[in-house]
């Protein structure tokens, strides 16, 4: 790995140019980060009865989460313990058990061995199931760890996301629709696009016109969105949700920091809008606990791979996966309320727009920055610190994960 492009990095700039094209850097960062990070890998609601699993994969390390009998998920690695032999090649599905195709070990879905032809007393088979990828669940999402050895502590973590998803009822939802996008750009590109909004007035208008995020720094903006805010703020209330400095605040939140990789606040939209939609009207309904459609977004960030956007009736997250230094995918994800039915309760027409526009129009943005690292010309560049203050503290955050000891 090239240390001296980390050793050249100084705060405030962006990177330099090896630490978004060079291989190695890429392998290192799928130990470093992708291995040894907690990472959003589905819904809850896609796993709703036991032997329903799910598929999930980073780099070469693939894993099943899978519903058990007693109600809990689990998490096992997808490569038999005889050869080898990725013993599901499925995205989604029921399972009784795996059966490695290849010479047909088969494995409760807890992944304990059931049997192993021509074993003949060679090794212990309590020793031989399918290695555990621990799972965690908080409101509805389900993160895992893929990489070896003791996970991180995830109680800090679920005390802040668990507080802020109790009241959107994601545990009590269906996926109406899903999108898979191949973004040609660095996962860190991607990254950075989403911790600012200053582009946003020429890159996804939709947005602006919504969210606060963009709107001029001037007294009449902090008074307009701080009464939207406390508006807001007496609706949840009433909903019982929690009125802390976590949840509630207009426009974009401090993130990431040092040592902490998820956050979670909720923040007004502009006056007329009451969901992210393109003409600001419902397009579902609502969720969760909501009291009403008008109590703002509820936004939830972990690094390295999910944002999002919540609102009252519905809610859009996005994952990414990174596949090469100069390959991203990213999954966005619409949730509505388990009850919804589509036609009747709500049309993909007015659900979808709003964030497929600003994710696809985003993602050419990402495509277009990432061809321009790669000119020989690139020098990293200094910041703003008034517009780009949570971009510089997600180079912070990644360049100390990469040089930690």
């Amino acid at each position: 790995m090239p240390q001296q492009a980390f050793e050249d990095w100084r705060p405030g700039f962006s990177l330099p140019r090896e630490l978004y094209l060079d291989d190695a850097v890429f392998a290192d960062e799928l130990d470093r980060i992708w291995r040894s990070s907690w990472l959003f890998a589905a819904f809850a609601a896609e796993l709703p009865a036991p032997g329903a699993f799910v598929s999930h994969a980073v780099g070469d390390a693939r894993i099943l989460i899978v519903r058990d009998d007693d109600g809990a998920l689990r998490g096992v690695h997808n490569t038999c313990r005889h050869r080898g032999m990725p013993v599901c090649e499925e995205a989604r599905g029921s399972v009784e058990r795996w059966v490695c195709p290849y010479h047909q070990w088969t494995y409760a879905r807890d992944g304990a061995l059931l049997g192993a032809a021509g074993l003949d007393g060679a090794a212990d088979p309590a020793s031989l199931g399918l290695r555990r990828a621990p799972v965690e669940e908080v409101g509805g999402l389900v993160f895992a760890w893929l990489g070896d050895g003791e996970p991180a502590p995830f109680g800090p973590a679920r005390r802040v996301l668990g507080e802020a998803l109790a009241l959107q009822g994601l545990d009590r939802a269906r996926v109406a629709h899903a999108i898979d996008y191949e973004v040609r750009a660095n996962w860190k590109l991607v990254w950075e696009n989403n911790r600012e909004c200053w582009h946003c007035h020429l890159g996804p208008p939709e947005y602006a016109q919504a969210n606060f995020d963009v709107a001029p720094d001037t007294r009449r903006t902090r008074e307009l969105a701080a009464a939207r805010a406390a508006d807001h703020a007496r609706l949840l209330a009433r909903a019982g949700a929690p009125a802390t400095d976590e949840h509630v605040g207009p426009g974009l939140y401090a993130f990431p920091s040092p040592g902490r990789g998820w956050s979670a606040n909720r923040t007004p939209l502009a006056p007329g809008f009451v969901t992210e939609s393109l003409d600001g009207r419902p397009v579902a309904p609502l969720m969760g606990g909501h009291p009403d459609y008008d109590v703002g977004t509820l936004r939830v960030r972990t690094v390295p791979n999910l944002w999002c956007h919540a609102s009252a009736d519905h809610a859009v997250l996005t994952r990414l996966e990174p596949l090469a230094p100069g390959l991203t995918r990213a999954r966005v994800s619409w949730l509505v309320d388990a009850g919804a039915v589509e036609g009747t309760d709500f049309e993909l027409g007015r659900l979808l727009p709003f964030w497929q526009l600003t994710s696809e129009q985003d993602w050419d943005l990402c495509e277009r920055n990432h061809a321009g690292v790669r000119n020989p010309a690139y020098e990293p560049g200094p910041y703003s610190p008034s517009r780009e203050a949570n971009v510089a503290a997600f180079s912070a955050w990644y360049v100390g994960r990469m040089t930690a000891a």
